[in-house]
C-alpha cells in the first residue's frame, strides 16, 4: 500500500462468484471496512447465492446488494491483495494477472452440499464461519 491510499484493495476470486468470493468480499467489508475496500470476482458471473446471503444475514452482514461479476470487470484495476478462495484445483480457479499481491486462502464449495435444506446451511455456515477466523486474520495481519 502506497502513503497517499486511504484503504487497502483487496479482491477475493472464486470460480463463479456466488458463494465464497461474496461472502469473503461481506466479511471484508463489515470487519475491516475502515481499513479496506473489498471486492470480488469469478472467471463466470452468475448470480449471489440465496444461502450465501442468509447465513451472512444471521450474523449480521447484509449481502443482499452484491452482485456477482466476472473479472472481466477489473481489468486495468490495481489491487494491493487478490486472493482466491476456491478449494479446487487452479485448472477451475481463476488467475489474476493484474496488479496485486496474490494469494490462495481456500475453502470447500458449500453449494456442493446436496442434503437436506438445514445441512445445506450448516455447509454456508461453517464456510462463512471459517473464513471469519482465516480471512479477517490474514488480512489483519497484512494491514
Amino acid at each position: 500500500m502506497t502513503e497517499n491510499k486511504t484503504k487497502t484493495r483487496v479482491l477475493f476470486l472464486c470460480v463463479a462468484n456466488s458463494c465464497r468470493s461474496q461472502m469473503a468480499e461481506g466479511l471484508a467489508r463489515h470487519y475491516l471496512g475502515g481499513k479496506i475496500e473489498a471486492a470480488s470476482a469469478g472467471i463466470m458471473k452468475s448470480f449471489v447465492h440465496p444461502l450465501a446471503i442468509a447465513v451472512m444475514k444471521e450474523i449480521g452482514i447484509d449481502i443482499s446488494s452484491q452482485r456477482s461479476k466476472n473479472m472481466v470487470e477489473f481489468d486495468g484495476h490495481s489491487f494491493d491483495f487478490v486472493i482466491s478462495v476456491c478449494e479446487e484445483s487452479d485448472s477451475l480457479c481463476p488467475a489474476w494477472i493484474g496488479a496485486g499481491e496474490k494469494f490462495h486462502i481456500g475453502f470447500p464449495d458449500p453449494a456442493k452440499n446436496k442434503g437436506t435444506q438445514e445441512e445445506a446451511l450448516n455447509s454456508f455456515r461453517s464456510v462463512r464461519d471459517d473464513m471469519r477466523e482465516r480471512l479477517i486474520s490474514f488480512l489483519k495481519s497484512k494491514i
